[in-house]
């Protein structure tokens, strides 16, 4: 899934400092024994890739479709048999959309994200709308009648939510769509699986709550936070998912549909530097790392001071490429390098 701010590429630099720092101040206890935190998790990269090595995982995100792929990403422990899997996906991606679509009430995204309803927006191409609702109405109607168990209705939305992305006519996010179906746009939906790494014995708990709300209720032993950088909210910028997510009815508003979000302090200029100084005090982990790159609203000064006040500082940092909107559309697309930085402090 492309995602602002993923760290899939710098997941394996922040794994390595965060291994090494943890074993630096308790050598004596092995990261098999510990609890991590991830209060602004997204798609939950780096507690997917520490959880095979942790005694136990908290995750957090407001949005909906970030809780969806948590509940399954790190939720999700134990296995589901593979026949059931194979079953699921046979029959949700054989769903008739012949009569899909003839009414707002049940096909809300087709009828407010496709063209072809008469809603002007393009997001989708109709069959593939169509078959998004199809699939949706499919699995909620397993889950209240207790065909699926929940670890199977999250492994299931989070698939939807994954392949329905994989054919959404955007340049990668959904504040707007474009003006033509793009060829990838254009391929059938395909329900694929979401597979999770099975860890038997770890019970891992999700959250979706406001992060300085959260961290006053958690305690443990690496926290992992990765707030927005700047002004962009990510409610808007993923709305769409959230809709499949949620299968509300609202009324969508204007051009690009917008449903209501919560729009977080850590995107506003005047309110990050107090909220996060809140966190990191209230915080009750022995480390903390923070993701942060050199585009953020908050300096590199600011933030080296509010940690200092708490603990031992320290800063690693490293160039990457930033993200970049979709290659499909004829751009052009240059390699802006972006300095991110990992801040540590030992509380």
């Amino acid at each position: 899934m492309n995602y602002i701010g993923s760290k899939l590429r710098l997941s394996s630099w922040i794994i390595e400092i965060i291994t090494k720092e943890y074993q630096k101040i308790i050598p004596s206890k092995s990261l098999s024994e510990t609890i991590f935190a991830e209060l602004f998790a997204g798609t939950g990269i780096i507690s997917r890739k520490l959880k095979p090595y942790t005694k136990q995982i908290i995750t957090n995100d407001l949005e909906a479709y970030s809780y969806v792929l948590l509940k399954n990403y790190i939720g999700n422990t134990k296995e589901i048999p593979s026949e059931r899997i194979i079953s699921f996906m046979e029959e949700l991606n054989n769903l008739s959309i012949k009569n899909q679509g003839n009414t707002k009430q049940n096909n809300f995204v087709y009828q407010n994200y496709c063209e072809g309803s008469g809603s002007k927006r393009l997001y989708f191409s109709d069959d593939n709308g169509k078959k998004i609702d199809a699939i949706r109405q499919k699995i909620e109607c397993w889950k209240i009648n207790k065909f699926v168990s929940q670890s199977e209705y999250y492994f299931l939305l989070a698939s939807l939510l994954e392949s329905a992305d994989k054919v959404a006519n955007t340049a990668s996010v959904y504040g707007a769509f474009l003006k033509q179906l793009k060829k990838s746009a254009q391929k059938n939906l395909v329900l694929s699986p979401a597979h999770f790494s099975a860890t038997q014995n770890q019970e891992n708990q999700i959250f979706r709550e406001d992060a300085n709300t959260l961290i006053k209720k958690i305690k443990g032993d690496i926290l992992y936070l990765d707030p927005p950088y700047n002004a962009r909210q990510y409610g808007a910028n993923y709305h769409l998912l959230n809709t499949i997510a949620l299968y509300d009815n609202f009324e969508p508003k204007g051009k690009t549909g917008l449903r209501e979000y919560e729009r977080s302090k850590y995107c506003q200029k005047k309110e990050v530097e107090t909220v996060f100084e809140e966190l990191i005090k209230n915080a009750d982990f022995k480390l903390i790392f923070l993701s942060y790159n050199n585009e953020g609203l908050m300096s590199l000064e600011t933030i080296k001071k509010i940690m200092s006040k708490y603990g031992a500082y320290s800063l690693q940092k490293t160039e990457y490429q930033r993200f970049k909107a979709d290659k499909d559309q004829n751009r052009e697309h240059k390699a802006n390098a972006t300095m991110e930085y990992l801040h540590i402090l030992r509380k």
